[in-house]
């Protein structure tokens, strides 16, 4: 949930339309994940994929943060080791706060967080490394957790919180790794160059029809949503670039009219991503003011439908205006003052 910008030989800084409409997508996919009325209690397209969508598109704010594929020289590098930090740290600390609200959704921030710390010192590595590393992760990492599970009891120690984070939790950061890395490995290649956003899809595919065709084929392996497998991390991150790729061919490589026309109808979408951290922010409040007021036994019983529709309209509609005429989101000003950064 950071400041995406691109810099031109000139000097000045522009948002990349196409990964604001991703992230927006990944937003409202949350929304419609958390409050979509579901009594057969089926996995909706929604569910999962739109995390994992989130999560990919952190390892390409990181990636254009240090400089897509030009990345910051070495001697520079300090200054993004400590944005990252500090935005890691406002990150984790807001997913605490809201964690404790009691709105019964999964927060992601504070697990999210751990993943940028954990990036942080990949972010310059070579390509080729960075793809062994996702491997190594993506078949590595599922093994892992599946191990921890067997450790012991859930408990409130340091050692089962810190199991929880990196291993078996809701997020767990080490299995979602794979999806900053591929998030970066994009933005390394260059996002506004065709051939980039032609692979993305191409390469998304292929990793998206191996991971479900894997599952589909073995009984004993599964792709459901959170299930924090292999077939998982390759079939819905596989569709996580596809959707990436998309929208940069759409909004940046297409016909000029279409290009044009796509961006216009998608603004408020962007205009949601842009305010990424300051949307799922208000979506958690607005959760947990709704469930306390609707049901005092503590069970999840949201209004469903016209929240949604509320959530939805109400992110869209404000989220434009207040890009148009306030510009950058307001928890999105704390953090880059916090961090010392002036993106748009």
């Amino acid at each position: 949930m950071g400041s995406d910008v691109a810099s031109g030989r000139s000097g000045t800084t522009h948002r990349i339309v196409g990964v604001d409409i991703a992230r927006g997508l990944a937003i409202l996919g949350m929304f419609v994940a958390h409050t979509l009325p579901n009594p057969s209690n089926t996995e909706l397209v929604v569910d999962g994929r739109s995390s994992i969508l989130f999560a990919t598109l952190a390892g390409v704010s990181l990636g254009i943060l240090s400089g897509q594929d030009h990345p910051t020289a070495r001697g520079s590098r300090s200054a993004i080791y400590r944005i990252v930090v500090v935005r890691a740290l406002f990150i984790f600390l807001l997913g605490i706060v809201l964690a404790s609200l009691g709105s019964e959704i999964a927060i992601i921030l504070d697990y999210y967080a751990i993943m940028f710390l954990l990036i942080a010192p990949m972010l310059f590595l070579p390509r080729l490394l960075l793809a062994v590393l996702l491997g190594v992760f993506a078949f590595g990492a599922p093994a892992l957790a599946s191990l921890a599970e067997q450790w012991g009891e859930e408990s409130e120690s340091i050692a089962d919180v810190t199991r929880d984070y990196f291993l078996t939790g809701y997020y767990p950061a080490l299995v979602w790794l794979p999806f900053l890395l591929a998030g970066l490995i994009a933005a390394r290649s260059g996002l506004s160059r065709p051939s980039t956003q032609l692979g993305l899809i191409v390469v998304g595919g292929v990793a998206a029809f191996a991971g479900y065709g894997v599952a589909r084929i073995s009984p004993d392996v599964s792709a459901k949503a959170h299930s924090g497998t292999t077939a998982e991390i390759f079939g819905s991150g596989g569709v996580a670039l596809v959707v990436i790729g998309v929208l940069l061919l759409v909004t940046s490589s297409a016909p000029a009219p279409l290009a044009q026309a796509a961006t216009a109808l998608l603004s408020p979408v962007a205009a949601a991503g842009s305010m990424a951290l300051s949307v799922y922010t208000v979506q958690i409040l607005a959760l947990a003011v709704v469930v306390r007021v609707r049901d005092d036994s503590g069970l999840i019983d949201y209004p469903g439908w016209p929240l949604l529709l509320w959530l939805i309209g109400g992110s869209l509609v404000l989220s434009w205006l207040w890009r148009r005429f306030l510009g950058k989101g307001p928890l999105e000003r704390v953090l880059s003052v916090a961090a010392g950064t002036r993106a748009p």
